[in-house]
């Protein structure tokens, strides 16, 4: 099981005065931690080596509220380098790097946790810190690491003989002892677990000899579970449970005695000194740590020695601990004990020793982590050293005051109220008490938290026959409490504020027969602040206030009410946080399937109107949630939805939004999307092509056998032919005959549709003309047929294979897709037809022109006309007029029965007319 691995410091590159790099092997909440020497020079390297060769599986540092290196890069080394100088390059296998951020949001009042996983063996450790974030405090630009830790399990060693001396040394200088379960955690049954006691964040809140004892019953819990001793393993998790908190307060006295210290106010020094030695002593008697200890033997030597901080600055681990800690003999430590001895005497507080303080008196800490990992500590502030003293001390605790300990085991009681907090909590502090309200208004957090379950155990206890009015007075104090808690940043604090929400509303109220009107009151006070919590920076936070008011809304008595849809579908403000506006959109999208637009506070006006609003927020996320919105309320709503967006053209799809829309809208109505639209044109396209060739190919083979026919025939007639002229010419000719003009011959190379004539108009080039050029033709999309422009409507509707899906728009006369008829009623291509008899109306252009015939071909092929056209070309030879019977050009007589080839050709072949107007491939 992965535990906390001891190291030593080997090398540093360089520190300032009074921040050596072996201030990292300590572990405590006034740890000064290392600091690179001023205006140095990058990178800067410390390298660590590890009691033993082991497989890191994490790492973690806590870096400086503002002497902040831009990266931190990690190396591994399995062996000691030559001459004891582990830095050099080619020794150390490079395992990645981390970034740390510049602060600026915080303004420099926090510092950062991250936390590493790895996969690595070694026992040397090198971290390259790289040049700081440049920030006003930082004025020397260093960079400044507070503390580092390192996880992992022992690797086994495959030859014991590679140890050195100097290893050995070292193991014995930290006391190594591999066999100590005491840092593997809580047993949870898995190989990779993690316990939280090993980690940083844990070190650095607790007092250090708390911390210890922690360890110790966490160690001897374990024990008794394996025993199945369960009731002596519950009293112990019930301990551990409230030496946390004695211990965060422990280490927070700790800190503001060094800060009274630093300042130079012994007098505030001596007082906290006392306040942590009595509140040390009262906790263990009310603890019983004794009988705890007694009644489970020991197995092993004692983990803790008498005085766990020797030469720590603070006096009192000078003073003797409880009997706990003396009973038991020590005569061997385990490594992480020299971590809390180690720290040199030249480093205890001094008038002039430098000391890591926050630039702000508001310095908190911020805790962040590189892989998600559910960890108790990981939402509460780590302790920062400040310049100022605190504001205000609890003040101390007298021995009447022993006999009666608050819940948890935490000693004292809560500090008096302010002249503030009284003229604010007057009307609470009349109806609920003094001591109640002074725990919620308290700066411990503990006490806080203890005043909203007690004032829920009281409204659960309530009688019946209580008065309403003092029923209504006791409620509304009630929610003056919660909605000031629900502001809380400690989670513990929210989380109690949030089952008080939940009793009075679902519990209280209905018990009492109170009205709506105490309902809706409850609401109103709370769901401000429980939005504004949805935008939390901690994201635990976050998902808990969220969740919570998904589960109010639906509630039965808020449910009716209507109060929560209607703050949700407020719109964004440009100026709220991006968690903020993700948590809003987001419980919309949920509450809507839940709830619906059937008057429960969602319909579709307020909902579409901020679904839109929202597709223009600056946060991605935000936007994508819209679209699902829509579309989900599409699928209910269909036509209705339509009318808050856009109309559906090529300039609105241009919007990569609308256009998913849009799209979403063609798969929930079952249509192709424009994409598949595309696809299978080109589909078509392709297939039109091939059969196209196949035609060509196929009406070639019939040419070459039309030749073949009339080479033959000519062949056979040759003789007869050559016999008449020399008749002629021998004087004997008979009388010419008569000129035969063939009809048909006007015909040759002449479009009849757009009367556009040209030699290539063979055969095989007016068919290729009528199917892709003539500009008075053109293919129907969705039967291919080649028809008249003029009567493509008249096609659609009564001809075409797909007729049953078209319908006759009342406005314009034009053949419609039945499913498109609502929305192109809509649109600017839908204008008024008039009669026929006035006005002919171009299915291409939407356009009413003059009527007639001879109107259409200058409609489709006139340079002003059809604008839609695609075929349409600006220059159009015209056919001569056709000239008069029997006037025309002499034809000689090649043959009783001889066929003259092209020269009946109205329609080319493969194109066949019919009456209306229709030309089909073959």
């Amino acid at each position: 099981m992965p535990h906390k691995i001891g190291f030593v410091v080997v090398s540093s590159s360089g520190h300032e005065d009074g921040f050596s790099a072996r201030e990292l092997m300590i572990h405590a909440p006034t740890v000064s931690g290392w600091r690179s020497p001023r205006f140095c020079q990058f990178p800067q390297e410390i390298v660590l080596q590890m009691v033993e060769r082991c497989r890191i599986r994490k790492l973690q540092l806590l870096a400086h509220q503002y002497m902040i290196p831009s990266k931190v890069e990690f190396y591994i080394s399995e062996s000691l380098p030559e001459y004891f100088v582990p830095y050099q390059a080619e020794r150390f296998r490079r395992l990645g790097y981390i970034s740390l951020c510049d602060n600026e949001k915080t303004g420099c009042k926090a510092r950062e946790l991250k936390s590493v996983y790895v996969d690595a063996v070694g026992q040397f450790l090198k971290l390259i810190f790289h040049e700081n974030h440049v920030n006003k405090y930082n004025m020397y630009n260093q960079v400044a690491l507070v503390a580092v830790n390192i996880i992992g399990d022992p690797a086994d060693f495959s030859d014991e003989s590679n140890i050195t001396s100097r290893e050995k040394l070292i193991d014995h200088y930290l006391g190594h002892n591999s066999e100590d379960p005491a840092l593997e955690g809580t047993c949870t049954g898995k190989s990779d677990y993690i316990s939280p006691l090993d980690d940083l964040a844990f070190d650095m809140y607790q007092d250090p000899e708390v911390a210890q004892i922690i360890r110790k019953l966490d160690e001897r819990k374990r024990e008794a579970v394996q025993k199945e001793r369960y009731d002596y393993a519950k009293k112990l998790k019930q301990a551990i449970a409230d030496l946390q908190k004695v211990g965060e307060r422990l280490g927070r006295y700790e800190v503001e005695k060094r800060c009274a210290v630093e300042k130079e106010d012994y007098d505030l020094a001596k007082e906290k000194k006392q306040q942590m030695e009595r509140f040390r002593s009262q906790v263990y008697e009310q603890l019983q740590l004794h009988s705890l200890v007694d009644g489970e033997p020991m197995r092993r030597p004692s983990d803790l020695p008498a005085q766990p901080l020797a030469h720590s600055a603070s006096p009192h681990h000078q003073q003797p601990v409880p009997s706990l800690l003396q009973e038991e003999s020590a005569p061997e430590s385990r490594f992480a004990e020299p971590f809390l001895q180690e720290k040199p005497p030249a480093h205890a507080l001094g008038p002039s020793q430098h000391s890591t303080v926050d630039p702000s008196p508001r310095a908190t800490d911020l805790h962040l982590k590189t892989h998600l990992q559910s960890v108790p500590y990981d939402e509460r502030p780590l302790p920062a050293s400040r310049k100022q003293p605190a504001v205000a001390l609890e003040p101390e605790k007298s021995d009447s005051d022993v006999s009666e300990p608050p819940r948890g085991g935490a000693a004292g009681e809560p500090e008096p109220l302010t002249e503030k907090a009284l003229r604010e909590a007057g009307p609470a502090v009349d109806v609920l008490g003094e001591s109640l309200v002074a725990g919620a208004y308290s700066k411990t957090w503990s006490y806080r938290e203890d005043a909203l379950l007690a004032l829920y155990k009281r409204l659960m206890e309530t009688p019946a026959g209580t008065a309403k009015e003092e029923l209504k007075s006791m409620l509304r104090t009630s929610i003056f409490l919660v909605r000031r808690a629900l502001r809380d940043i400690v989670t513990p604090v929210f989380q109690a504020s949030l089952k008080l929400l939940k009793m009075i509303i679902t519990q209280y109220i209905p018990k009492h027969k109170l009205s709506k009107l105490e309902t809706a009151h409850c609401v109103e006070r709370t769901i401000p602040v429980l939005l504004t919590r949805t935008g939390d920076s901690s994201a635990r936070l976050r998902v808990i206030a969220s969740n919570f008011i998904q589960e109010m809304a639906l509630f039965k008595e808020v449910r009716s009410l209507q109060i929560i849809p209607s703050y949700l579908v407020q719109p964004l403000k440009a100026n709220s946080s991006n968690h903020l506006a993700m948590s809003q959109i987001g419980l919309l999208a949920r509450l809507l399937k839940d709830l619906g637009t059937g008057g429960m506070g969602f319909t579709i006006d307020n909902v579409m109107k901020f679904s839109v609003s929202a597709l223009e927020h600056r946060v991605y996320e935000v936007r994508e949630t819209a679209v699902r919105v829509i579309l989900d309320m599409y699928k209910q709503h269909r036509a209705f939805i339509l009318e808050y967006l856009p109309p559906d053209d090529n300039t609105t799809r241009k919007n990569v939004l609308y256009k998913t829309i849009f799209e979403g809208f063609a798969k929930i109505d079952g249509r192709p999307t424009e994409a598949e639209i595309r696809a299978q044109k080109k589909a078509a396209t392709e297939e039109a092509e091939k059969r196209k060739k196949e035609e060509i190919k196929a009406l070639q083979g019939q040419l070459a056998t039309l030749k073949d026919i009339q080479a033959e025939a000519q062949g056979k007639e040759g003789p007869s032919v050559e016999a008449e002229s020399q008749d002629t010419q021998g004087g004997k000719a008979a009388p010419p005959p008569a000129p035969e003009v063939p009809d048909n011959h006007y015909l040759d190379n002449l479009c009849i549709f757009c009367g556009e004539r040209s030699e290539s108009f063979t055969e095989e080039g007016l068919d290729r003309h009528y199917w892709k050029r003539c500009p008075v033709l053109t293919r129907c999309a969705h039967c291919k047929q080649v028809v008249e422009i003029s009567s493509l409507t008249e096609h659609l509707l009564t001809e075409c294979d797909k007729k049953d899906g078209f319908g006759k728009c009342y406005r314009c006369s034009e053949a419609v897709l039945k499913e498109e008829l609502p929305r192109h009623i809509k649109t600017k291509e839908c204008n008024p037809a008039k009669p026929e008899k006035l006005a002919n109306r171009c299915p291409l252009c939407h356009e009413n022109f003059s009527p007639g015939e001879e109107a259409w071909k200058a409609h489709l092929m006139g340079p002003t006309g059809c604008t839609m056209n695609l075929r349409k070309t600006h220059v159009l030879p015209k056919a001569p007029t056709l000239p008069p019977a029997g006037k025309g050009p002499a034809v000689a007589k090649s043959g009783t029965s001889g066929s003259k080839v092209g020269s009946k050709i109205p329609t080319p072949k493969g194109l066949s007319k019919s009456s209306g107007r229709t030309y089909t491939k073959r």
